[in-house]
């Protein structure tokens, strides 16, 4: 076997992770689920060279994975979260993923950015949001609409000769936006692409400017550590 096999990339599935509270937006984010760690398990090590455990210490769950090496078992540990949905399951699941990431197995998603979609409505205390698409109609399938995304953009990237994404429109210069994690990240971004978006039309130019304000807004609420101006 060769363990490093256990850290490639598997199919893996989208959930929103949250709503914006100043647009119509939710964010992304790529997981797998517990059966898609015991098929690469399987793949990789083997059905009989790897088995898992769980216990108790101080009210959390454990859970560990233990793979065959040679004469002896190796194991790794690590706990988990309580879902919303059946709790005590869901914490078992969650330790056993996160006891695989101890093993390198689904460590690639967190080098996957978030996918940001269009929502029906913004994110306040008494609503609850769903993802929709270009024409309006919700999405229920979000993991299967994220993949259709994905898709057409590779294909579009591949037409383009120098096979990156043409920034064109507004949508394209929120998806740069979209990449700072900070106040300081997204003035750095702006400042790149100042002299293309005064290349837009104006109406197209106005939406990246206020698109700007609500992202800052947002990143704002975790850090205010700048205070930065958007001069395009």
């Amino acid at each position: 076997m060769n363990l490093k096999d256990l850290k490639k990339v598997i199919p893996h599935k989208w959930r929103v992770q949250s709503f914006s509270k100043f647009k119509s937006q939710a964010a992304c984010v790529a997981y797998i689920d517990a059966r898609a760690v015991m098929d690469i398990l399987d793949e990789v090590v083997g059905p009989d060279n790897w088995q898992d455990d769980y216990k108790s210490v101080d009210n959390h769950m454990l859970a560990g994975i233990g793979i065959k090496c040679g004469a002896g078992w190796v194991w790794k540990w690590d706990t988990g979260s309580e879902s919303n949905i059946e709790k005590e399951k869901g914490m078992i699941s969650d330790s056993f993923k996160r006891a695989g990431v101890k093993w390198g197995i689904g460590r690639f998603l967190y080098d996957l950015d978030m996918v940001y979609l269009p929502a029906n409505e913004k994110k306040t205390q008494n609503n609850h949001p769903h993802v929709v698409d270009n024409n309006g109609k919700r999405v229920w399938d979000v993991t299967k609409h994220v993949n259709k995304i994905k898709s057409s953009t590779n294909q579009q990237a591949q037409r383009n000769n120098n096979g990156k994404l043409q920034t064109k429109t507004s949508a394209d210069f929120e998806i740069l936006l979209e990449k700072a994690t900070t106040v300081a990240e997204l003035g750095e971004i702006s400042d790149k692409i100042r002299a293309s978006v005064k290349a837009l039309p104006k109406a197209e130019a106005e939406k990246v400017r206020g698109y700007y304000r609500d992202f800052k807004a947002i990143l704002e609420e975790k850090a205010t550590d700048s205070k930065l101006t958007f001069n395009v």
